[in-house]
């Protein structure tokens, strides 16, 4: 069995948007998370969609999935104070149904509207294989390490460097045995599962991810979508027009 887990618990600050979750303002007519909820519903090999959600605005995303017709969704849950408290919720409620230790939980941001079907498809074939999958793209930047922000004494190869993503792929047993073992050990607040393994002194596998699949954090992570959605409607309306000779 495979589930996707989404956790969209936060308020979204980075977003300076003070009324609605980052999660559910609107692009190309549907709320980011629905976009993000139909790539995995869309797919063939996705058995379950839980998500962990904001707790006060459960029933609102309740309502925009059925206004969307989302399938596959098998259950909703609060999220927690912190995106790991999120994950674990939405890990909880997966294994009530999963029961297999084999089973494949693909955990990933409400706000990844731009998934492909084949990042998907490559996330779960490489976790079926190394029981660990975490999607990255190469630093095209140059690093600099700081720990005050204003001075730097240190550098890092660009070569060596690279950006996570999500969806992560885990199996059952992987990701229950590292939500327990953090909890025995005080680790509380992980940036991402990925990071999660890594402090428990584990390795993780990695695999080219796609640049286009944006996390949208910020406002201009926002413009950068709406841009990309303008310019894929513009392309389809260009074919048609050459279709019908308009």
């Amino acid at each position: 069995m495979i589930t996707a887990m989404l956790f969209a618990g936060g308020s979204g600050v980075r977003m300076e948007s003070s009324d609605l979750p980052k999660q559910f303002l609107e692009v190309g007519g549907k709320p980011i998370i629905i976009h993000t909820m139909e790539h995995f519903a869309g797919h063939p090999r996705v058995d379950a969609i839980v998500v962990a959600c904001k707790e006060d605005w459960i029933d609102y995303l309740k309502e925009l999935i059925v206004k969307f017709n989302v399938p596959k969704v098998r259950a909703i849950v609060p999220g927690g104070p912190n995106g790991f408290d999120s994950i674990h919720n939405g890990v909880v409620a997966t294994a009530q149904f999963s029961l297999n230790g084999d089973d494949l939980i693909l955990i990933c941001d409400g706000v990844r509207p731009m998934l492909s079907e084949k990042l998907i498809t490559d996330c779960i074939e490489h976790t079926i294989k190394y029981k660990t999958a975490v999607p990255v793209t190469p630093s095209i930047d140059s690093l600099l390490y700081s720990t005050d922000g204003e001075t730097c004494g240190k550098s890092y190869a660009r070569n060596t460097m690279f950006i996570t993503q999500a969806p992560q792929g885990y199996t059952m047993e992987r990701i229950l045995w590292a939500h327990e073992e953090a909890y025995k050990r005080g680790i509380l607040n992980p940036v991402s599962s990925s990071e999660l393994f890594i402090e428990l002194g584990e390795k993780v596998h990695i695999f080219r991810g796609e640049r286009f699949n944006i996390k949208v954090t910020t406002p201009e992570d926002l413009i950068t979508l709406r841009s990309q959605f303008y310019y894929e409607n513009y392309k389809r309306f260009a074919k048609e027009e050459l279709k019908y000779g308009i």
